[in-house]
């Protein structure tokens, strides 16, 4: 049974067994704080800074924000359930045995992040920036990849059959590692022929 906690966010701040619900975290100031056990439902995280912060076995639940600050974040067993972000800056984070499910992502920096273990479900990326980022036994099920930079990423099983909507802006030849389907390969291909300087002409 988790605790539940009204209060606001502190620098390094170690919260344990609790439950934040429904809370205005707009602009809060959480860098390097540490979320073990904790669920954080329905709130809201405009401008947050939560830089170096830790959520270890927690779940995030409909939370959204817009220009939060996440970079170098770690997640690993954990859940992240319908939320909406707007430009989020996570590059260098760490995710590891995360399930992403539902939601909507704009503008996403994950540029040199780590993903091992991670499974989007039913998420729509737009404009996600993958760039340098290190990709290991990631699938993505019923998802949108819309405007996906992938440059100088590494994929290792990688799976997007399960995408819907596969749109790759930049680094298409970063996909290498990944599994796509018969029908994507034939969508791909205009972007594959201009990557190799083949003219198709009828």
């Amino acid at each position: 049974m988790l605790e539940p906690y009204g209060g606001g966010l502190e620098p390094d701040g170690d919260y344990d067994g609790l439950e934040l619900a429904g809370l205005d975290l707009e602009g809060a100031s959480g860098e390097g704080a540490r979320f073990l056990d904790c669920a954080v439902r329905g709130c809201g995280l405009d401008g947050a800074r939560l830089s170096g912060a830790r959520f270890l076995d927690s779940r995030l639940e409909g939370v959204r924000g817009v220009g939060a600050d996440l970079a170098g974040v770690r997640l690993r067993d954990a859940e992240v359930v319908e939320a909406r972000f707007g430009g989020t800056q996570l590059h260098g984070s760490a995710w590891e045995r995360v399930l992403v499910r539902g939601g909507k992502w704009d503008y996403p920096n994950l540029r040199a992040a780590t993903l091992r273990d991670v499974t989007f479900e039913g998420c729509v990326l737009v404009e996600p920036d993958f760039g340098g980022a290190v990709l290991e036994r990631v699938a993505f099920v019923d998802c949108e990849l819309v405007g996906v930079d992938v440059s100088g990423a590494k994929l290792v099983d990688v799976d997007l059959r399960g995408v819907r909507r596969l749109e790759v802006a930049r680094g298409v030849e970063s996909l290498a590692g990944a599994v796509i389907s018969s029908a994507q390969l034939l969508d791909l291909a205009p972007v594959f022929a201009a990557r190799l300087g083949v003219r198709v002409e009828d």
